[in-house]
This record gives C-alpha cells, sequence and structure tokens, in this order.
C-alpha cells in the first residue's frame, strides 16, 4: 500500500472517529441537551458509516470487494446531506413535519436501493470497473440517470441548508453568531468538495468527500463544547422572544431600533421590520400617535422606569430599562404588557366600592372620603361649605303599600332627579337606606337651601309614574353649613343636618330647614 493511500485511508478514519465520537458524545449527554440532538446524533452516525465504509474501501483487492464497500457506504452517505438539512432546519427553527421528513429522506433510500441493486439495471453506475490505470481499490465509473439524481440532490440539500444559514446571520444576536460561522463552514466544505469531485476534478479514482469531513466534525465539536450549541441556540432565543405575551423593543445607545418581538407587532399592526434602525422617538410617535417618547434620556445605567399609558382604549404598563456591559450603557430594553383588562377590573372594583348598586350614585363610603378632603379644603381655605341631607317622606309607607319594587324604582327615579338637578355642581350620594345626601363646596347654608327647595320642587311635581300606576313622592331636607372651626369634623357636620331634617319631619315633612341652635334645641326636646 503507497502512502498516498494510507494517507487517504487516515483521513477518512480521522473524519470517521471524530464523527463517532460526537454521535457517542451526544447520546451520552442527551439529556443535557435539547431535542435537536437527536437528528444530529443520525446525521454523525450516519457520516460515520460512510466514512469508515469508504476507508475499508480502499482496502479493496478486487472489483466485488469495491462493490461491497460502495453499498456500506450507501447506508450512511445518501442520507447524510438531508440529514444535515434537518439539523440545520431544527436548529434555525424551521417547522419540521412528517412530510418534509419523508420526502427529505425518500430519495436516498431509493439511492441505496439502486446502489444495491445495480447490477440488474445500471440506472446508478452505467459500468463500474477497476480503474485500468490505478488498479484497485481505486474504480473508474460511467454514471447513470439515477446517478445524478442523488448527485443533484445531495448537492441542494447542502446549499438550502447553506443558504438558511446565510439568511438568519442578519437576525441572529452576535453572541450566536460563532455558532453559524461553525454551521456554515460545516456545510460549506463537504459542498465545495462535492461539487468540485462532480465536476471531476479532484484525482481520479476515489470519493474526497470523507477526506474533509473531519474539519466538520472538528467544528461542531468546538461549538458543542465552547458556544454550547445544544443548550442556546438562536432558536431557543427567538422562541422564548417571539412567544412571551409582552410586547419586546430592543434599542441601542442612540435609541434607534434594533429588534422587537411578535408580540409587539401584534399590538402596533404598523410595526414592521422596515422601521428597524429608525430613532425609536419617530417610531413611538408614528405608531401610537404620543410624542412622549418614555422618557428614555432619563435613564441611567441602573434605574427602571414603569408608566402606564393609554392608546386607542388600551392600557399598557411600560417598564423601560437598560442594557449594560461592566456598567456601560448597551443600550434600552423596553417590555409592554397590556394591562386593559386589569384597569377594566380595577374600574369595576372601584365601581363596587363606592358606587352604590341600585341607584348608581356615590355611596356613603364615597361620600365620606371625598367630602372629608373639601371639608380640609375648606379649612384650610376659609370657604363656605354646606351639606344637605334628605330623605324620602313616608316612603316605609311606599314600601308596605307597593311593594319593594316599587320602592327601588322610586330610590332610582330620586336620584335621576337629583342628578339632572345638581349637574356636577356638588358632590351626591346615597346616605343610606331612602337617605342621600349632598356636599357643596363654596356654597353657604342659604344658597344651599335654595338648592334644597329646588330638588324638593322637582321631586314633589314629578310622580313617578309604572306602568299605569302613578307614585307621588316627596322629600324632606336638612341643611347644614361649616362653622368654620377648625376642630369640626365631617360627622358634626353631618350630625347637625340631620337635626334639620328631623325637625323638618317633625314640621310635617315636605320642607326644607337650615341647621341653627333653634334646630338644635327641637331635636334634643325631642
Amino acid at each position: 500500500m503507497n502512502s498516498q493511500l494510507t494517507t487517504y485511508i487516515t483521513l477518512f478514519c480521522t473524519s470517521g472517529i471524530l464523527n463517532l465520537y460526537l454521535f457517542i458524545y451526544v447520546f451520552i449527554k442527551r439529556q443535557q441537551f435539547t431535542n435537536i440532538k437527536h437528528v444530529f446524533a443520525v446525521y454523525c452516525l450516519s457520516i460515520t458509516v460512510y466514512c469508515f465504509a469508504a476507508a475499508f474501501g480502499l482496502t479493496a483487492s478486487n472489483l466485488e470487494e469495491i462493490k461491497f464497500w460502495t453499498i456500506i457506504q450507501y447506508i450512511g452517505m445518501p442520507f447524510s446531506a438531508p440529514l444535515g438539512l434537518l439539523f440545520i432546519m431544527q436548529y434555525l427553527g424551521v417547522k419540521i413535519t412528517k412530510t418534509r421528513v419523508i420526502l427529505l429522506l425518500a430519495i436516498p433510500l431509493i439511492s441505496f436501493i439502486m446502489v444495491a441493486t445495480n447490477d440488474f439495471h445500471h440506472f446508478h453506475y452505467k459500468s463500474y470497473m477497476v480503474h485500468p490505470s490505478l488498479g484497485a481499490p481505486f474504480s473508474a465509473i460511467e454514471v447513470g440517470i439515477w446517478y445524478l439524481v442523488h448527485g443533484m440532490f445531495t448537492f441542494g440539500c447542502m446549499l438550502v441548508a447553506f443558504m438558511l444559514l446565510i439568511f438568519r446571520w442578519k437576525e441572529t444576536a452576535k453572541m450566536y453568531r460563532p455558532q453559524i460561522i461553525a454551521l456554515l463552514i460545516g456545510q460549506l466544505v463537504p459542498m465545495v468538495t462535492a461539487f468540485i469531485y462532480l465536476i471531476g476534478v479532484t484525482p481520479p479514482g476515489f470519493d474526497p468527500v470523507p477526506m474533509v469531513l473531519w474539519l466538520t466534525s472538528v467544528l461542531y465539536l468546538w461549538s458543542i463544547s465552547t458556544t454550547r450549541l445544544f443548550t442556546v441556540m438562536p432558536i431557543a432565543k427567538d422562541a422564548i422572544f417571539h412567544s412571551i405575551s409582552n410586547g419586546v423593543f430592543v434599542l441601542d445607545e442612540q435609541y434607534h431600533l434594533i429588534e422587537f418581538n411578535e408580540a409587539g407587532r401584534r399590538m402596533f399592526p404598523q410595526l414592521n421590520k422596515s422601521m428597524i434602525g429608525q430613532n425609536f422617538h419617530v417610531i413611538w410617535k408614528n405608531i401610537t400617535g404620543i410624542s412622549d417618547s418614555l422618557y428614555l434620556e432619563s435613564l441611567d445605567i441602573k434605574r427602571e422606569m414603569t408608566l402606564e399609558i393609554e392608546i386607542a382604549e388600551n392600557f399598557y404598563q411600560v417598564r423601560t430599562s437598560t442594557l449594560q456591559d461592566r456598567e456601560v450603557k448597551k443600550g434600552l430594553l423596553i417590555i409592554l404588557t397590556e394591562i386593559t383588562e386589569l384597569k377594566r377590573l380595577q374600574a369595576q372594583l372601584e365601581k363596587q366600592a363606592y358606587f352604590d348598586e341600585l341607584t348608581q350614585v356615590y355611596n356613603r363610603r364615597a361620600f365620606f372620603q371625598q367630602c372629608g378632603q373639601k371639608l380640609e379644603h375648606a379649612k384650610a381655605a376659609q370657604t363656605p361649605l354646606t351639606v344637605i341631607l334628605f330623605d324620602i317622606d313616608y316612603f316605609k309607607k311606599v314600601n308596605d303599600t307597593y311593594g319593594h319594587m316599587i320602592g327601588d324604582q322610586i330610590l332610582k327615579y330620586v336620584a335621576q332627579i337629583c342628578q339632572t338637578k345638581l349637574d356636577s355642581i356638588g358632590l351626591f350620594a346615597r346616605y343610606g337606606g331612602e337617605e342621600f345626601v349632598i356636599a357643596l363646596e363654596g356654597y353657604t347654608a342659604n344658597d344651599g337651601a335654595k338648592v334644597a327647595n329646588e330638588l324638593r320642587c322637582a321631586i314633589g311635581t314629578e310622580p313617578l309614574v309604572v306602568e299605569d300606576l302613578i307614585v307621588s313622592i316627596t322629600a324632606s331636607f336638612g341643611v347644614a353649613q361649616f362653622s368654620n372651626a377648625i376642630d369640626e369634623t365631617l360627622t358634626q357636620l353631618l350630625n347637625n343636618a340631620d337635626k334639620a331634617l328631623y325637625a323638618a319631619k317633625e314640621e310635617g315633612r315636605n320642607r326644607v330647614l337650615i341647621y341653627s341652635e333653634n334646630v338644635n334645641s327641637i331635636n334634643t326636646q325631642t
């Protein structure tokens, strides 16, 4: 055996050993890797069979042995290119279906059958013989029609895998690009070698591709050990980035948009890839109509900002934080979380907490909260504040006569009249039962009495009509003004209004009384 042949065998075996090592390594550590390991392992196994069979083929001494080892080569060789393509597709996140797998592996399977049965049809090799000048183990072949189909398919698989990697280059983060480079070279080297072999430039008599496959194996070993090829992949980042429900925008240090995810595009349909590279101030105004650019310039390298915005009746929580490396600002991360449903729920809970369910006006809790603030303001500014407490006359008798359903209708009707007449000039609430309360900021007791009389007349002159039933309604009112005493409380002010209301009822109902010492003495005596 000459030295040249020994060199060839050594290179073939080196490629086979490295691929066998890759197969065993991935198999042993399969629990640590993602599902991509399965395709890669089978891919390495097919190359292992191919390389070792090619090496043993170079030890053949006659045509029968050459043919035998050629058939063994075809157990692995035709499958390696489509398996490599499937590996790259899975790595990049291209959807792999059973149909695609079957279609990709169908031609390699046919190629194996064609080679194994070539003596009966000669579709793969028209002729297959020992090389006339070089002798065994080198061969001289005349290709058949299926050989051309197989060659084009194999070359096409490697080319498609290479182009898929090229197309994904721009969208791949810098930290993952060494993986892409390794995979690109891993596809390019056998593809170029196969092309050179097909056009007849390589030394005659043997297939040189196994000779260079050791290089791709070394690159894959490097990627697995240094760049965590199977544990951290661009597709993993891509899948997570695009599957989360929050809209994510990545900006560089000049606030140019460099990436956004699928959720961000759904939130803002106007957003598109052509905007990448543009200033985010301009993009934000275009997609939201809001000129405020989220105060991006005010962020330092350790600060995170959260705010709420409303866009087209939808609410979003916006979090902005810096991307940094060793305390050096590298860019910004903007995360938008839609909180529309949360806002609606908050509004609903707030309504339940502060609004009367029957009349849809403020309840007692809301009145005390807001009127307490008005009282503090009146004390500080020394301005008048008047409260009006009133209830519906003979309401218990109405309930007993007509039923609680009509009673509820009366309460809603009175509330509606008061809301219309007050027209937002005061704070109006249901105080409890058939009682209502009004707070008038900036109104004296006399001013409040005028407002109360207007309401009393409106209620008394507009009876409730329910189907064929007409129910006349009257109400009694008590009015009290804040006395400008610093220590006077809202409870005391309401108590004074209640005394005036009680006196109004004592005097015959359907009237308005202002709290005074006389009213106080009447209530005290009664």
